[in-house]
């Protein structure tokens, strides 16, 4: 088996909102392409006509090699393989950072072929089997601008997610820092009313996890948060400090009451490495796309075992990363949940109607995946249409000059 080509979608929602702290409206979708009529599926979370770049840039030296053209005549059924010379040939431009975020979406495209070609779930081929059935949790972000609307929001689709069965929920609760959503900035007091509203509302027994997306700049501060919804039962609070701040990690994860978790922006096992040696986290977060791939989230999740870390990644994208999510957590006995938004608490139509997958959600559970493959198919009418909104897409629209 050869790879034959590979084609690069942008795709937009049409309800795009330039102003929303949310990558979920937008996406680059992979096929590759084999001699055998097997196409392999993926996508990485990253700025979609960067990721094309990245993907479709021709070589200009022996160090700068186009991801695309070292793909093209290759067997695709060693992703392992194919992901070092993929990193090594794109080394003087990638390494890290929007290059490897491209490998990432190719190298879930081969595990898809890989497992198409065998006839069995990619997770077979990741490992043994870790778990019965899998648990996803909820993760809610309202629309809103007030802060009165926010909370009332998340206690609804808090609720809504409980009577759907959901017995996990992460609330984005971000009110300062670079990422205030639809301009919603207040004090940090409002993350624990959000916290506190949600418990009532969702009762004891709902997991509660915390995403404050790099709200902090001090440990102080992100540690008064900690011990302020440590007594409503939080899993974990997420991203409180800016990524590249480990000191101040490692010293707010030696003294929060609350677990700690980060790296979602993290690329390659090379950087986790130097989070999880200086004992900066409690909860490894690979996004599976932006690490890397599977190839490269599975080298990070036998990290997080070596050290008794649990793994919960970030997912936010289409169905697309949640299949492959669910790949992972498959072959991870130290993944507990992962992240899964079904219909009714989705926004984004990119979200709702670009796949359809195997993931049918019943009693608070996801069966084991069992199509061969990552367990997605495209949409062609929505790809279609999420593609000519990328196309009608301008600057102005974007959030830029014309």
């Amino acid at each position: 088996m050869r790879i034959t080509d590979v084609r690069t979608h942008v795709l937009v929602d049409p309800g795009l909102d330039p102003g929303a702290t949310s990558s979920a409206q937008d996406t680059i979708v992979v096929e590759v392409d084999t001699d055998e009529g097997i196409t392999g599926i993926g996508e990485t979370d990253l700025n979609a006509w960067i990721a094309r770049a990245c993907i479709e840039s021709p070589a200009t030296n022996t160090m700068d090699r186009g991801l695309r053209a070292m793909l093209l005549g290759r067997d695709p059924r060693d992703p392992e393989g194919i992901w070092q010379d993929l990193y090594v040939g794109s080394a003087m431009t990638g390494r890290r950072g929007a290059v490897v975020n491209a490998i990432g979406a190719l190298d879930i495209a081969l595990w898809d072929i890989a497992g198409k070609a065998a006839g069995v779930p990619a997770w077979r081929l990741l490992g043994e089997q870790a778990h019965e059935h899998l648990v996803p949790y909820a993760s809610l972000q309202p629309e809103v601008s007030s802060f009165d609307a926010y909370v009332e929001s998340m206690t609804r689709w808090a609720t809504t997610a409980r009577d759907l069965g959901f017995t996990a929920a992460k609330l984005e609760a971000t009110f300062s820092g670079p990422y205030v959503h639809k301009g919603l900035e207040g004090p940090d007091e409002w993350v624990v009313e959000v916290v506190r509203a949600v418990r009532d509302a969702a009762g004891p027994q709902m997991t509660l996890m915390v995403d404050v997306q790099y709200a902090f700049d001090s440990v102080e501060r992100a540690l008064r948060c900690a011990e302020s919804i440590a007594p409503y039962d939080v899993m974990f609070l997420e991203t409180p400090l800016w990524a590249d701040d480990l000191d101040g990690y490692a010293e707010l994860r030696s003294r929060s009451p609350v677990r700690i978790a980060q790296g979602e922006w993290l690329t390659t096992r090379f950087e986790f490495e130097e989070l999880l040696s200086r004992e900066c986290v409690d909860v490894a977060q690979p996004d599976i796309g932006r690490v890397g791939g599977l190839t490269e989230a599975r080298r990070v999740a036998r990290m997080a075992a070596e050290r008794d870390l649990l793994v919960v990644p970030h997912a936010w994208k289409t169905g697309i990363s949640v299949a492959v999510a669910a790949q992972l957590a498959m072959v991870t006995p130290h993944m507990p949940v992962f992240e899964f938004l079904p219909a009714e608490l989705c926004a984004s139509r990119l979200r709702k109607e670009l796949v359809d997958d195997e993931l049918a959600f019943d009693a608070g559970r996801l069966p084991v995946p069992a199509r061969p493959g990552i367990g997605v198919e495209l949409n062609r009418d929505a790809l279609a249409e999420f593609s000519e909104a990328a196309r009608r897409a301008t600057p102005a629209s974007l959030g830029g000059r014309p």
